[in-house]
């Protein structure tokens, strides 16, 4: 298809203003493009015919054009992975099937061009390719990667390894529609993508209507992928070892006639024939792939084509543009005219494609509704009474059995045990999903409880399921919760877009450094408390300190009947002290914090202690002994939800969906904070306590908190080891009070 000089804007559709260039009608067209093969009111095409194969091929090419298009104009994003991509795109949307998610970020142009296509762009108010491009890369418009906040895209991508996690999820909640997920045989690296598959598989076997569809391009970011040497007998058995029954290869060299060099070829180059028999491969390899996927058979389709394939420049050279890769470059120019469509294949294009799966994506995919959810009443609480003791932990494992036992789709997941965590309750209650019965280990096939380990493959399903509208809790020991952090902060971004309301994704971590004494510093990871903490300023991340018993399950009933948040608990496995009543732990959730103790008199001056965390209020207490003894007066302080304790100009609280406005006061704060000495401690890391740093007025102030991790007998061993003892902290205060006089 050749540049046309007398082919102009003004004959093409509207929402091609903005194309650099048109190409002639082919003689095809009046022969296969009489109709588009996706008639009116159809999800997608009927047969796979040779007009169907075709217009899909067409479809692939208009990807393709706008992809580069796109990317050009500012000079920046990635054309060279989708474009290896394209083909597969276009064939399962034309069958129908445009529930699509990606694990590869840097597919993101792709996406977004199939997203202009389709129509479902025009809720953003991008109307014609100029609009796209110049909302592109740009605040406020199409991110750079992808974001499940742009009509029609599920989930976002961004770190790779993720995508095949909301591709199970949304086949768990959504049993009758299949979810493609596309992935890179750069990101195939990730170590997690084929056992995270592998393990829902065992424990899911029902479960089949998700397909991963691998972009084999040979290359990655800036070099070959580390796969590349594989031949596909090997990527085959590859697969076919981590549970896939059926796996389906598509080898773009297998029908080259243009004499490429190398494993990997570009099927844009290919002759006429040579091209419709690897694009009716791709349609009919999708095609059964996806009835294979949806009656029960795990399945995989793997594409193997050269990256960059129809692009200014193929393999890794095609990943990324840089300043000065112009639309106006030569060999750029030079792609755009070879890839270039007549008006009336642009229309065709954009027909069948706002009609594949029922209608444009963002008005059709399961993420653009608000999903219903099983009515569970109010959660079971038991009422401790300051003075017991009580295991926060297990407290809360009582309302978690409940949860699930109201919601059958609720799903707990868990890498090292709920028994371990002292949470055998859920257990109990919910059963371990796994093949083998055995009630000693309650282990059942339909169980509840998912337990990979793998903190990954953990948070990963859990954070998807709350993002697709189910209900989850992830829980974790915190020194190994940052393996699986990272697509919870991805998740809880997401959710600060989304344009309806979704379940809080709700983590809680739990044996905490003080605890894992014995297991030394492997097992003693607090930081990740910073790392959280440095993200509630987003303004849906929240980081809870309940202090006993009653206040995490205050913490757990608020957390489940949250929207659109990102909500991580901390607490401890060991009996505690209850140092509140029922109506004090709500109200310090809901508040932020709330006062545990208050001296009743006191003549040389008030120390206050902003505490978060349960089992380091011991010393902290006893410290208050101390100092009451030398006559002062001690307030001590729970700080419970630090997020609530921010000033709103501290917080993009109003960036995000279901924004959350609720600050405590500054009367309230002088309340509970004022003093002459204030003193912050923490048996993890201090980031929570920054707020309270930041507004207090005490003329003295300091911090004690987590240094380090040691192997020890004991929570009093390690404590003192990290400076947090009942006398460090008294005489700390007695040191401070001077300056303060």
């Amino acid at each position: 298809m050749t540049d046309s000089a007398h082919i102009t804007l003004d004959s093409a559709p509207d929402f091609c203003e903005g194309m650099l260039h048109f190409g002639a009608l082919p003689a095809e067209f009046a022969s296969l493009c009489a109709e588009p093969v996706i008639a009116g009111g159809r999800n997608g095409i009927d047969r796979i015919d040779t007009a169907a194969i075709y217009q899909t091929q067409l479809a692939a090419d208009a990807l393709r054009y706008l992809t580069l298009q796109l990317c050009a104009s500012k000079e920046s994003g990635h054309p060279g992975g989708f474009a290896s991509a394209a083909d597969a795109y276009a064939a399962l949307a034309m069958l129908g099937h445009t529930n699509i998610v990606t694990e590869v970020g840097h597919h993101a142009p792709g996406f977004y061009s199939a997203m202009f296509l389709d129509g479902s762009l025009e809720a953003m108010g991008i109307q014609n390719l100029s609009d796209l491009q110049t909302r592109f890369r740009e605040r406020g418009g199409l991110l750079g990667h992808l974001s499940g906040a742009i009509p029609g895209l599920l989930a976002p991508a961004g770190p790779l390894g993720q995508g095949q996690h909301f591709a199970m999820a949304g086949a768990y909640l959504n049993r009758d529609k299949l979810f493609p997920c596309t992935i890179g045989d750069g990101g195939l690296g990730e170590p997690y993508i084929l056992s995270a598959m592998k393990h829902f598989h065992t424990a899911y076997p029902e479960v089949t209507n998700f397909l991963p569809v691998l972009i084999w391009n040979g290359f990655s970011q800036e070099h070959h992928s580390m796969v590349s040497l594989m031949d596909n007998a090997a990527m085959t058995a590859y697969w076919a070892a981590h549970d896939f029954a059926r796996v389906i290869l598509i080898d773009a060299k297998t029908y080259d006639d243009a004499g490429q060099e190398g494993a990997y070829v570009d099927s844009t180059r290919f002759g006429p024939e040579a091209r419709l028999a690897f694009s009716r491969a791709i349609l009919e390899g999708m095609q059964e792939a996806a009835d294979s996927a949806m009656n029960g058979t795990l399945t995989a389709v793997i594409v193997k084509q050269l990256k960059g394939a129809g692009m200014h420049t193929v393999g890794a050279k095609s990943h990324n543009l840089y300043p000065g890769d112009t639309p106006e470059k030569p060999n750029i120019a030079a792609a755009l005219e070879r890839r270039a469509l007549a008006p009336q294949i642009w229309q065709l294009v954009r027909t069948n494609l706002s009609r594949a799966g029922g209608g444009p994506a963002g008005k059709t995919v399961v993420t653009e509704f608000e999903r219903p959810l099983a009515d569970i009443g109010t959660l079971p609480m038991q009422a401790f009474a300051p003075g017991e003791q009580a295991v926060p932990a297990s407290a809360m494992a009582q309302m978690v059995a409940a949860l699930g036992q109201r919601d059958p789709e609720f799903v707990v997941t868990n890498a090292d045990g709920n028994e371990a965590s002292n949470m055998k309750a859920i257990n109990d209650a919910l059963k371990i999903r796994h093949p083998t019965e055995d009630p000693l280990y309650n282990q059942r096939p339909n169980g509840q409880v998912y337990e990979p380990l793998n903190e990954d493959a953990c948070a990963g399903f859990a954070a998807a399921l709350a993002l697709f509208g189910g209900r989850s809790l992830w829980l974790s020991y915190e020194s190994f919760a940052i393996n699986g952090w990272p697509i919870v902060q991805t998740v809880g971004q997401a959710m600060a877009e989304l344009r309806h309301r979704t379940p809080a994704v709700v983590t809680m971590f739990t044996a905490g450094a003080l605890e894992q004494g014995r297991n030394g510093w492997t097992h003693q990871r607090p930081e990740i408390e910073n790392y959280i903490g440095g993200q509630v300023r987003n303004g849906n991340v929240y980081l809870l300190y309940p202090a006993d018993a009653n206040m995490i399950q205050a913490a757990y009933a608020w957390s489940v009947e949250q929207s659109n948040k990102c909500i991580s608990i901390v607490a401890s496995k060991s009996a505690l002290p209850v140092y509140t009543t029922p109506d004090q732990a709500r109200a310090a959730i809901e508040q932020g914090a709330t006062c545990l103790y208050e001296s009743a008199s006191g003549d040389k001056g008030t120390v206050v202690f902003a505490v978060t965390g349960d089992m380091v209020f011991l010393p902290v207490f006893a410290a208050k002994e101390r100092l009451e003894g030398a006559g002062y007066r001690v307030r001590i302080v729970a700080v419970a939800n630090p997020r609530r304790l921010y000033r709103p100009h501290e917080v993009a609280w109003s960036h995000s969906a279901e924004a959350d406005d609720r600050f405590m006061s500054d009367a309230d704060f002088q309340t509970l904070f004022h003093g002459d000495v204030l003193i912050g401690v923490s048996g993890g890391g201090t980031m929570a306590l920054e707020p309270i740093l930041l507004r207090s007025r005490a003329a003295a102030r300091d911090l004690f908190g987590w240094q380090r991790g040691e192997t020890t007998a004991s929570p009093t061993e390690i404590m003192a080891f990290n400076g947090i003892t009942p006398e460090g902290l008294a005489g700390r205060a007695e040191e401070l009070m001077r300056y303060a006089a």
